[in-house]
Order: C-alpha cells, then structure tokens, then sequence
C-alpha cells in the first residue's frame, strides 16, 4: 500500500498526541528504552511556549500506510545555528519508524523537499531544540539501558536505514562507563586540584537546595553557554533559552550534585550529576502523575547509577588547573553519595581533551551516538 506523508497541525490535540504516543508502538517490547515525558514532548510541538520559536522554525510530519501512523519526524531551521557558523542547514529530531525502508525514505524525501524550500543544503541530525536533547543516533550499545531521557534510544536498523539513503557521519557522541572501583585520579591530577583550590585560584561551590541554586542560575547558564563556544554543537543561546534550560536542570536535579568552580565569585566551570530515575521513568510511562513523581523522588534515592552529563571549564580557564578540580569533584561525587555506577553521557568527539581525560581516569566507551548529515 502506498505511503502518504503529511504535515502535522500542531494546534490540533489529536494529531499531536498521536505523534507523540506513536514510539510506544516501536519500543513495546523493548527493556532498553526510557518513555520520554509526554509534556515535555508535547512542550517541543508548541509554537507558543518553546523559546526555539522565537528566533527558528520547525515542522513536523507523519507517514501513514492505510491511515495508520508508521513513521514520524520533525524538522527544524535554526537560525542562529547558521548565522554563527556560515551554514545553510537544516536539522531533524523525533525520527521513528517502522522497520520499513520505504517508509523512512518518504519521510526524508519530505524532510529534504522542506529544507530545499527554504534554501537550505543539507540536512543534519538527530539534533533537538534544546541543548539537553539527545544528540545522535545510537549505533552502537543497543544491549545498554538509555541514560533516563538525555540521550536516544533506537533499533538497530536506524543506522542501516541512515546508510541506505545516503547519509554520512558528521560526528560521534560517545558514552563512557565507570564504574567506582576503577575511578583512577592520578596522583599528579589530585595534586594539581589541591594546590590551585589551596592557592585561592578556584573554589567549589556546591548546593543544599533548590533555592539555593536558583539564585545561581542566571551565572550558572551564562557559564554553560560560553564553555561550549568551540564545541560542534554550539551557538549562542538566547536569555530565554538559557533560563529554560537551567530550569530543566533545577527541576530534575539533586542540588547536593550540582557544582561549580568559581574563580573571584566568576562561575569558570561547572559539573551536572543527575541520579539515574530510568525505571522510574520506564514506571511512568511518560506520564506525571503525582504517584509517577513520588516514585521518581523515591528512585532518586535508592539508585546506584548517576549520569554525569555537562561538565567544562571556560576555554580562557583551561590549563590552569580548572580541568584538574572538575576531575576531583567528578570523583567525589561519584564515591561520596554511594554511586556504583557513573556514566559520562555524550561527549563529542570534537571535545578531543576531555575524551582522553575520560579513559585516563577510568572511563571506558560503551555507547556510541552518531549525527549523520546529508546534502540535499
């Protein structure tokens, strides 16, 4: 039967929610898979309330066979991406399909139509609109759980399927494991941390609550912002962009994991710890009932796994022993609040410093991420 792709209306409640439910018929039977919040999904369709609309655009599309959804994908032109770094590219996010070559291809052919209309030449992604989405599509660890909602989770055939219609990789995010007993600080960066915290180069600051933390914010998001200037992925956030994702990250976060290195009250690098919550996550089913949220405070508590996703120091900072203290403090958290099990969730490949940084403590590559572009 023949495959018609279609745009979807994002005021119309039912097409979104349709959108949104439709990975639950590819990922039934699948142990691996953390459900993403449906508000927070539904949050990404919302012209009116995403701060990704205030300067960019999206669309997003359905396959049907038989008038049965089998496929779906959003794609987005993000302006300020491509006025910093002199591209004309468009991104995708949300893809899922069947296992159905076809119905891949007609979404893409769509996507590649779209782009082409507004004068754009190639198509790159998974990339979602915002930096805490996932990057990437898994190509390698499909045994492993995904780290609660912070990365993707794929069938195998994704990627076969990426090959087949003529994309190639643009860059890699990788996930290490670590695991407490082999979390090696050697002694020169243990002494190099010491010393600058001993001299007053930097202090850590570390938080009790929630409160606390959010009279940081702003400094806190200005920090992430500039650290990531030489990164892939960069371009410069809006205020509003910056304020949605700190607000992400207070509301999931344990403050007693969250910390910063501070040089003359300047925030100069910072280190996210999140308590793994999947299978709390994997309980809810996507959705926030107020048993769903008591159980994810409960999880917070008794799970032995943390997720160490964003850690930098300002470009200016590096080599002055910044990197050092985040290392230490990295170590800390991982041993002090009894966590068996830390994984460093998606670092790019471009961030060549810290993936060494990465194995020489410990780490050990056991996810693979992969962006793949194509031009059209």
């Amino acid at each position: 039967m023949a495959i018609q792709v279609e745009l979807l209306d994002t005021a119309n409640k039912a097409q979104v929610e349709a959108f949104v439910r439709f990975p639950f018929k590819i990922y039934k039977d699948c142990p691996q898979w953390v459900p993403p919040i449906l508000s927070d999904i539904r949050l990404m369709l919302n012209r009116n309330k995403h701060p990704f609309y205030e300067h960019s655009d999206a669309d997003f599309f359905v396959a049907k066979r038989e008038g049965e959804i089998v496929g779906r994908i959003a794609v987005m032109e993000n302006r300020p991406y491509n006025q910093y770094h002199g591209t004309q590219q468009a991104q995708f996010y949300l893809f899922e399909t069947i296992e159905d070559l076809e119905v891949a291809q007609a979404l893409f052919e769509r996507a590649f139509e779209w782009a082409h209309q507004r004068g754009l030449n190639e198509i790159v992604g998974p990339k979602g609109f915002s930096p805490f989405d996932g990057y990437g599509i898994l190509i390698e660890g499909f045994e492993h759980r995904q780290m609660m909602t912070m990365m993707n989770y794929n069938p195998p055939y994704y990627p076969q399927f990426m090959e087949a219609l003529g994309f190639q990789k643009e860059v890699d995010f990788v996930s290490c494991y670590l695991h407490r007993n082999n979390f090696v600080l050697p002694e020169k960066v243990k002494e190099v941390a010491k010393r600058v915290q001993e001299r007053g180069y930097f202090e850590v600051k570390s938080f009790e609550t929630k409160s606390e933390l959010r009279q940081w914010a702003k400094k806190i998001g200005k920090a992430y912002n500039e650290t990531f200037v030489n990164n892939w992925e960069y371009y410069p956030l809006t205020e509003r962009e910056i304020d949605f994702v700190v607000d992400t990250l207070i509301t999931v976060a344990n403050p007693r994991l969250i910390k910063i290195i501070l040089s003359k009250d300047k925030v100069v690098g910072f280190l996210f710890g999140f308590p793994d919550v999947s299978e709390a996550l994997q309980r809810a089913r996507g959705r926030l009932t107020p048993w769903a949220i008591v159980d994810l405070l409960l999880e917070m508590r008794r799970t032995k796994w943390v997720s160490l996703n964003g850690a930098g120091v300002l470009p200016e900072y590096h080599g002055r022993g910044g990197n050092a203290l985040l290392y230490a403090e990295m170590q800390k958290t991982v041993l002090d609040f009894g966590f068996e099990h830390a994984e460093l969730t998606q670092v790019a490949e471009s961030a060549v410093q810290m993936r060494k940084d990465l194995i020489t403590i410990g780490g050990k590559a056991y996810k693979n991420h992969r962006v793949y572009f194509r031009h059209v």
